[in-house]
């Protein structure tokens, strides 16, 4: 066998080359097609630095405030890499949600993003109203699924926890073909149980740039 044929060049610079590296139990998973890409990995951030410097195949926007289109419009034109977008679906709902998810489908997003409290009526309003993928999250096994995926689903997002891998393998039991993202949190033991119990792509929580800036920080000390 030509081992050059498996041999993948870098192609890296004198300023570029310190970036955040996706896991690569992460590269184990099959993957989601989205508009012919397949993404694996999506990074579980809003910060444009880090954002900007790493190799993840897409990115998860989703963050614990009112969600703001100045702040999607923001990610989506500095990211280099697609952008799936929240649009709330707790504290925000009904028609906030669909007008979010217009203007995310507008910035160029390749999906929204919904958070599991959301309703299956909010959940259909929202995939009627734009033409690209709607994610909901899943936070519990007694979750109704198809129920989900009628409304209008095209992607789960499995956030568990330590459940995660359990909700999961039960939802891929009796949904085999059904697009599964899932938290895989930053430990490789839990990405890779992760993928085990059937999740196709992975949301990965990067450290903080704090933490990544303090190694950089020792060596300017010494």
């Amino acid at each position: 066998m030509n081992e050059s044929k498996n041999f993948a060049p870098r192609i890296e610079s004198a300023l570029r080359h310190n970036i955040l590296e996706m896991p690569k139990e992460v590269y184990q998973a099959s993957g989601i097609v989205v508009y012919g890409r397949r993404i694996k990995s999506l990074v579980f951030s809003t910060d444009l630095a880090i954002i900007r410097n790493c190799n993840a195949d897409a990115v998860f926007a989703v963050y614990p405030f009112t969600p703001q289109q100045a702040i999607s419009d923001a990610i989506i034109k500095c990211s280099y890499i697609p952008v799936f977008a929240g649009i709330g679906g707790g504290t925000t709902k009904g028609l906030r949600t669909i007008s979010l998810a217009k203007d995310a489908e507008c910035q160029g997003a390749m999906g929204v993003v919904l958070n599991a409290p959301i309703t299956d009526l909010n959940l259909m309003a929202v995939a009627r109203a734009v033409d690209i993928p709607v994610i909901i999250t899943v936070t519990n096994e007694n979750t109704d699924i198809a129920a989900r995926l009628s409304a209008g689903a095209s992607i789960l997002n499995v956030a568990g926890a330590a459940n995660t891998p359990k909700i999961v393998e039960k939802i891929r039991r009796e949904f085999p073909d059904i697009p599964i993202i899932a938290s895989g949190g930053n430990q490789s033991d839990t990405i890779r149980r992760t993928i085990d119990a059937g999740a196709n792509a992975i949301t990965y929580t990067p450290p903080t740039t704090q933490v990544l800036f303090r190694t950089l920080m020792d060596k300017y000390r010494e």
